[in-house]
């Protein structure tokens, strides 16, 4: 199970939680609910965003971690806020970095 948040520029926080399906096409990141919470709701401009992995009951690992966004919901947000800055997990600890250095050859249409 993943949650996700993003923050505006001037601070306000929007969340979302990862939609499973038994269609697994029809399942939606947490990264994506909170991108669209803010936008429908009118939010600044996207600053940071965060992904945060919660273990389900049964699984041995009960760690809660933040993790690195998908390669869709890195595409996505390269789509729609290409100076966003990711929060994402390094041996050394948290840092924040920007898309464009997650995703160096995005999809484009020629």
């Amino acid at each position: 199970m993943v949650g996700a948040a993003v923050r505006d520029e001037h601070g306000q926080i929007w969340t979302g939680l990862h939609l499973g399906a038994a269609v697994g096409r029809l399942q939606i990141c947490a990264e994506a609910v909170a991108l669209g919470g803010a936008l429908v709701n009118g939010g600044g401009a996207i600053a940071t965003a965060v992904a945060v992995r919660h273990p389900k009951a049964e699984e041995a690992d009960q760690e809660i971690a933040v993790v690195s966004p998908c390669g869709g919901c890195r595409e996505m947000f390269f789509d729609h806020v290409p100076d966003l800055k990711i929060i994402i997990p390094t041996p050394g600890g948290l840092i924040k970095v920007k898309v464009q250095s997650l995703l160096p050859h995005p999809y484009r249409r020629a």
